[in-house]
């Protein structure tokens, strides 16, 4: 099926009308925007040998912004229509006062398209994704009979922006999404263990059921859940940890990205606020935010202000460098927008976030790292984490570690959380390997009660001085 091109100036409201009521509302402010927002979404989870939900969704609507110095003015509603809109001037008005301020310019147009524009709910047909799910549990129990449990889930969705500002210029974006979770639980004399696995990102849905990609993700899903079996408990105290590549970059995304987010820094919460053009990370560290990556997961091709996306360095060798920026923090703080103004949805304000956050690799091998490793924790795998980003203090759960002694890799353990600060463990770094990949594709970020998709990676890593907290010692 062809795509349905998202034209709300065709059908629920006048584009010149549009136009004049968002210059109504700005009039005297610094900035501001109408984003209107189409969205479909699709979720089919098969567990425990049926189809569970089946659920679609379908949505539209827009948010109206004027923003004067730190005050934004923030009016949404589900109806694109002019008499909604109207309403929604008063509201917005209400930041500005009396004006005064200057409009910004409109961002740099950009014709780069980093994923296709395709409706990935209509990529494959319905009794497809259901039978696929079925084939998945199928194949997940007839791999070892001690597979108790099965559940996997498909996932697609589109969502459809126009960006309208004041001067009429106009920015369109389609962003396709798709994904496969699966999840495999084990049991063997009474104890049961679990192992997730999957992907996606803005590609087609039909390459996920594809059956070489799916039965990679069940082998991956039941390697994870069987190693944990035999898993014995982690032991606790301060001890130096090799990070694996890929997935386990979310820690650095939670204990160092969120903390070099523009807003936090403008107003002195971050850890790292003030310490530009300071060492704040070990010789060798480069860490940057991505947003042009093609197809990936935390990729746009423009953010939700309309600027464009950036490849952003934030730390080169050690020393900090940049911050991600939307457009309101970056004027505020003198410098340039980054193409990181993001939202969940229409009804939300954009925000500085992060999109797809890694670090560069380095020159050693994987075998070279661990080889370091005298006595710790091989963390390859990870679950959830908190982070406090005043401090920089983190929290995080492995879902997949082993024991290290002398550089050899040996048992599995469970029940290892990962504790300490983000700006102490970047300087702790003392060993980069040169397989620095990225997520399969399955990452989602929240920031004040909005969650938008994120991308993470990283090379296997030595990091000294954690605090691992286990189950025994």
């Amino acid at each position: 099926m062809a795509l349905q091109p998202f034209a709300p100036f065709e059908t629920g409201l006048d584009r010149d009308t549009a136009q004049g009521l968002v210059a109504e509302a700005t009039r005297g402010a610094d900035d501001g925007e109408l984003f209107l927002e189409r969205r479909r979404s699709e979720v089919l989870a098969f567990d425990d040998g049926r189809l569970r939900t089946a659920s679609f969704d379908a949505s539209e609507g827009f948010g109206l912004r004027a923003v004067k110095g730190e005050t934004a003015g923030y009016a949404h509603s589900t109806e694109i229509s002019e008499q909604a809109l109207r309403r929604a001037v008063a509201t917005a008005r209400l930041a500005v006062g009396e004006g005064g301020g200057v409009m910004a310019d409109a961002p740099q147009g950009t014709n780069r398209h980093l994923y296709r524009a395709f409706d990935p709910i209509e990529d494959a047909a319905f009794p497809v994704k259901v039978e696929t799910l079925r084939e998945i549990d199928s194949f997940a129990r007839d791999l070892d009979k001690r597979v108790v449990q099965v559940s996997a889930t498909i996932a697609a969705s589109l969502q459809q922006v126009v960006i309208l500002r004041a001067d009429g210029h106009m920015v369109e974006d389609t962003r396709p999404m798709t994904r496969l979770s699966v999840s495999v639980i084990v049991e063997q004399n009474g104890r049961r263990e679990s192992g997730n696995a999957g992907g996606g990102g803005r590609t087609a849905l039909t390459g996920l059921l594809e059956p070489e990609l799916w039965q990679s993700s069940v082998k991956e899903a039941l390697r994870i859940a069987l190693v944990n079996l035999e898993a014995v408990p982690a032991p606790a105290g301060q001890m130096d940890v090799v990070l694996g590549c890929g997935w386990p970059g979310v820690m650095l995304h939670e204990a160092v990205g969120h903390g070099l987010e523009g807003d936090f820094n403008r107003k002195g919460s971050s850890a790292f606020a003030g310490l530009m053009g300071q060492q704040v990370a070990a010789k060798g560290v480069t860490v940057l935010d991505d947003g042009t990556i093609p197809d990936r997961r935390g990729s746009i091709t423009v953010d939700d202000e309309g600027t464009p996306s950036e490849r952003t360095v934030l730390i080169e060798d050690g020393v900090l460098v940049g911050y991600m920026q939307d457009r309101q923090n970056a004027r505020l703080m003198g410098v340039k927008p980054t193409g990181n103004g993001r939202r969940q949805s229409h009804a939300h304000i954009p925000m500085p976030r992060m999109t797809n956050t890694y670090m560069l690799g380095g020159d050693a091998t994987p075998d070279d790292v661990l080889s370091e490793l005298k006595d710790g924790i091989y963390a390859v795998g990870f679950g959830g984490g908190q982070v406090d980003i005043t401090n920089g203090k983190f929290v995080f759960n492995c879902t997949e570690a082993y024991r290290v002694k002398d550089g050899k890799v040996g048992a599995p353990v469970r029940g290892a959380t990962l504790i300490g600060d983000g700006p102490a463990a970047m300087k702790r770094i003392r060993a980069i390997a040169n397989d620095m990949a990225l997520d399969p594709g399955i990452g989602n970020c929240g920031k004040s009660g909005q969650w938008v998709p994120v991308g993470v990676g990283q090379p296997t890593l030595l990091m000294g001085g954690l605090t691992v907290g286990g189950a025994g010692s």
